[in-house]
């Protein structure tokens, strides 16, 4: 798994946007728009920061990619209207390199040029053999084909040949036209002569034939001529680029700002991972009286980085979700939270586990819900491109034009106009935010009802009755709907990041809103004078927020506190996506491409893929999930369309079938392919290979081939996704995460079980109660401990085992 941010300076005149590239065993890389990618396709694509040599993304991907990649590449380019975008560098930091720094990358990494002999991809079944002949040695080279290599022309293929070179003579096979999956199925030979040198390696390059020009290079594969002997060649092999020879440009060409974690790991079956996730919900179903003492839960919070704290509580917040205990989960941190705090005004206001747990419980509970409340209002604040300045050191009077067309407005003007502006935008989304209560998930608010409870008992006073409003709304408001306001594109509100005058349209207004989340109790008492207009408004709402936030609570939990309760969100029949895409129809083959796609209403869930002609629509055409064995991208040249994917389902008959879809950008498109990976992880009829093009004209249009039944020519990549708030909940993997957490501390927790004993020995004398709250501690401890061990004997006998299986394999003849 990685996880990516990025923000970046450069150097030219242009429009900026990131791309990120993965390699893997089967190469796969990728460059144009950004992406993160599996075979040159792009994965992640920011959105483009227009006109600005100083872009900032902020924007953060999560890859779950296969272990075998090799590295990870970025690109930045400059959006062009019309015609390609142009490359401006590109950063590659290989798996190894990302590895070796255990707490991730976070540094500024200058760009590189992006040379066309190092953008290569793919991989080359060759087998290579020394045979005897009357009188002579001949050195044998058969190429038999090539798979998923770069695109070199215009139409989305190249027209590769293979060139073989051995000490100063040069082979060639014949040119295959048009596909990025040649077959050259030809043997050339070699005469090795009496003292030829042995250290002469064996190179297989291939290239793309031009007809004018110079051809295109496509990678290369070096053998040494010594292995020959011992182990004659034979198989599949990487396709490398030539060596590098040019450097980071020395920072010319602009620098990009790189976060950087990979987290690389064994998932262990359920079995292993059931006694750690047992004591966890121990010590959330504990009695009231003992969930202030030390239990494993609260050790995990105790030896856990500051740094770690957030994927922690992430992970926490989903296994209880699978558990159906989140709110006993939060209801326990959230007590041990309050209970630590003796003053009201700093209530959650650190980095804790309480903190991050809820937050990010908000984030893959509620956005469904933030959508709703917030998207029309940010979509009309977008499209109307408002000026407004309420600080008198940013007013630009030039600007004022989009307001009064007959002369310059002055600054009080300018301020009044946007003073009636901000209170129009706020007041809509105060509207949309007090009146939410229904649409909120029942959840959430079962969850800030225990939450209010928890402080009103802990801060009974009377000049502290607004400590269990703060305490909720610090959380909704602060945490959840200002930063969504601030920063829409990163909360999937928007596509696109904002322009520097809406932007500080933004601000100002997710300024007002956490003012309106502090209930006021901040104003007048910060640096920006400035925003006084705006405190009549702020007061005003507050009162509709109180009531807001009573109703938000006014829900029923007498059986949700502690009996687990499934979250609806991911039940097999709730949708995960859906949205318009363009279908194929398949008996259009004949048809012009525009008239041959179909826009259709889809929806996604863990039982179904199912589409109609509008949401609205009553009859539906349903795929089963468990019927789909690969999705995968559709080349370009197949249909002349971009952004393509492919379903290829089987039937209970056996009978493959493919349907072709068009989404509208590249995102969108990884988006669905994601999502579609994930519910068809555990199907059992999963293809290893695809064609990535299609079937026309008697033929493959990938790989040329004109047997309609062959098998496909690349690979699948159902292990390639992207990590979204949707995702199943996957307790093991989520486990597995925990425990690593928990061996980097267990040093610590071995400290604490001496300190605890050494505590327990002095207090043998002491009072009952005493000496079983230390009996607690030093079992809790030695359980957490005792689970380590047991979870690290069991990765070390898999990795045995695993090691045992790699040396059978490998004396076992390759084939391609």
């Amino acid at each position: 798994m990685m996880g990516v941010t990025s923000s970046a300076t450069s150097g030219g005149t242009n429009v900026p946007h990131a791309i990120y590239t993965p390699e893997f065993l089967t190469p796969q890389k990728t460059a144009t728009h950004p992406v993160l990618t599996s075979s040159l396709l792009p994965l992640c694509r920011t959105a483009t920061v227009w006109k600005n040599l100083n872009p900032f993304w902020g924007e953060e991907y999560t890859l779950h990619l296969p272990m075998g990649f090799h590295n990870l590449s970025f690109y930045v380019l400059d959006e062009d209207t019309i015609g390609h975008d142009d490359a401006i560098g590109k950063i590659s930091l290989t798996k190894d390199f990302i590895s070796s720094h255990s707490r991730g990358i976070d540094s500024w990494i200058n760009l590189s040029p992006v040379d066309p002999n190092e953008e290569v991809q793919g991989e080359i079944s060759v087998e290579l053999q020394v045979v005897e002949e009357s009188h002579k040695r001949v050195l044998c080279c058969h190429v038999i084909e090539a798979r998923d290599l770069a695109p070199r022309d215009t139409s989305g293929t190249s027209d590769p040949f293979a060139r073989v070179l051995w000490n100063g003579q040069v082979l060639e096979t014949a040119i295959i036209k048009k596909t990025r999956f040649p077959r050259w199925d030809e043997l050339l030979e070699f005469v090795l002569e009496e003292g030829t040198a042995g250290e002469t390696p064996l190179i297989v390059e291939v290239w793309d034939w031009d007809m004018v020009g110079k051809n295109d290079f496509l990678g290369r594969v070096e053998f040494p001529l010594d292995a020959l002997q011992k182990a004659p060649p034979k198989g599949w092999y990487r396709l490398l680029p030539f060596t590098s020879t040019e450097g980071d440009a020395g920072g010319k060409l602009g620098a990009l700002r790189l976060r950087v974690r990979l987290a690389e790991d064994r998932i262990l079956p359920s079995r292993y991972y059931q006694p750690l996730i047992d004591l966890l919900v121990e010590s959330v179903m504990c009695p009231a009286e003992e969930k202030e003492d030390v239990t494993p839960l609260a050790l995990l919070e105790e030896v856990c980085s500051l740094e770690s704290r957030q994927d922690v509580a992430t992970k926490l917040v989903k296994i209880f979700l699978g558990q159906g205990l989140v709110v006993p989960f939060l209801d326990y941190v959230n007590l041990r939270e309050v209970s630590r705090t003796a003053d009201p005004n700093t209530l959650f206001r650190s980095n804790s586990l309480a903190s991050k747990s809820m937050e990010q419980f908000m984030k893959v509970v509620g956005m469904p819900y933030l959508h709703e409340v917030l998207k029309a209002i940010i979509n009309r604040i977008f499209e109307e491109k408002k000026y407004v300045e309420l600080d008198p050191c940013k007013i630009e009077p030039s600007r004022t034009r989009r307001i009064s067309f007959k002369s310059s407005l002055s600054e009080a003007q300018i301020r009044e106009s946007s003073l009636e502006v901000l209170t129009g935008y706020l007041g809509d989304i105060v509207e949309s935010i007090v009146s939410s209560a229904e649409k909120c998930p029942p959840i959430m608010r079962v969850a800030f009802k225990q939450l209010h409870k928890r402080v009103d008992d802990h801060f009974p006073e009377a000049e502290n009755q607004d400590a269990k409003y703060i305490a909720i709304s610090g959380f909704l408001f602060l945490r959840f709907f200002a930063p969504a306001i601030l920063t829409p594109k990163l909360f999937n509100l928007r596509d696109q990041h904002a322009d520097t005058q809406t932007s500080r349209t933004l601000l100002l207004l997710a300024k007002a809103v956490q003012s309106i989340g502090n209930l006021g109790l901040q104003l007048g008492h910060g640096k920006e004078q400035w925003m006084e207009p705006l405190h009549p408004f702020i007061l005003s709402s507050i009162g509709h927020v109180k009531e807001f936030l009573d109703w938000l609570i006014d829900v029923d939990c007498e059986n949700g506190a502690s009996e687990k309760k499934p979250w609806t969100l991911f039940h097999p029949s709730a949708t995960i996506k859906e949205g318009y895409l363009n279908k194929r129809k398949a008996e259009g083959l004949h048809l012009v491409s525009r008239f041959t796609f179909k826009k259709r209403y889809f929806w996604l869930s863990n039982e179904s893929l199912s589409y109609s002609k509008s949401p609205e629509w009553q009859v539906r055409t349903s795929i089963p999930v468990q019927e789909i064995c690969a999705v995968e991208r559709v080349d370009e040249n197949a249909f002349q369309q971009s952004h393509m994917m492919q379903i290829t389902t089987r039937d209970n008959g056996g009978q493959l079938s493919t349907m072709y879809i068009q989404c509208k950008n590249i995102n969108e498109l990884n988006q669905w392919l994601s999502a579609i990976r994930k519910v068809m992880v555990s199907n059992e009829c999963l293809l290893p290979f695809c064609h990535p093009g299609a079937f026309r004209g008697s033929r493959w249009t990938c790989c040329l081939q004109t047997d309609r039944a062959v098998r496909g020519c690349s690979r699948t990549h159902s292990a390639v996704t992207l990590g979204d708030w949707s995702d199943p909940l996957n307790a093991d993997t989520e486990a597995q995460m925990v425990y690593r957490q928990l061996l980097l501390g267990r040093d610590k927790l071995r400290e604490k079980y001496l300190e605890f004993s050494s505590t327990g020995a002095t207090e043998e004398q002491s009072s009952g109660a005493r000496k079983d709250a230390s009996g607690r501690r030093m079992a809790a401890t030695a359980q957490l401990l005792e689970v380590i061990q047991d979870l690290q004997e069991a990765h070390d006998a898999f990795e045995r085992h695993e090691e045992e299986a790699k040396a059978a394999t490998d004396l076992v003849p390759h084939h391609p």
